[in-house]
């Protein structure tokens, strides 16, 4: 019995590491790629949304609005308007479960805004990512964004 489990107990030990380190790779490639993204949207790149998004991706915003590709690229050529704050995102909280081509990314987006009067304000998305490897480059195929509501601000009664 020993003789036959031996040779698989190896081949595991052996194994295991190899998977381990393509996890490990999955998760910083994406990694990297969703801080790449979220820097470039703050200025509205053309080439990295290009990059980024799959031609066929599923995309429901904070909103529940669906939108494609052809939609938020649509976005992109839109002249902002005078009084349009201004906003930089970062992510922190970061999961990634990697599946061979396919990976799921879920995060905590930050979103800073600075509007026209100088004010500063920083929001907070639920984002969940399905990204596929697809010739060699992975792309986001099916994206969820949710608001995460504002705190409540606690008011003492007056005296």
């Amino acid at each position: 019995m020993l003789r036959r489990v031996l040779p698989l107990v190896i081949l595991l030990g052996l194994v295991a590491p190899v998977v381990a380190q393509q996890k490990a790779s999955t998760t910083d490639e994406l990694t990297a790629l969703l801080h790449h993204f979220l820097e470039a949207a703050g200025r509205n790149d053309k080439a990295v949304f290009e990059r980024f998004w799959a031609e066929d991706v599923l995309y429901t915003g904070s909103s529940g609005r669906h939108v494609t590709k052809a939609d938020i690229m649509k976005s992109l050529d839109e002249p902002a308007k005078p009084d349009d704050p201004q906003s930089t995102y970062d992510a922190d909280q970061i999961t990634v479960h990697a599946y061979g081509d396919f990976a799921v990314v879920a995060f905590r987006l930050i979103q800073n805004v600075v509007n026209k009067d100088g004010t500063k304000e920083t929001h907070y998305y639920r984002n969940t990512g399905t990204f596929q490897k697809r010739d060699g480059r992975w792309q986001a195929v099916a994206w969820q964004a949710t608001k995460v509501p504002e705190p409540e601000k606690k008011t003492e009664k007056s005296k």
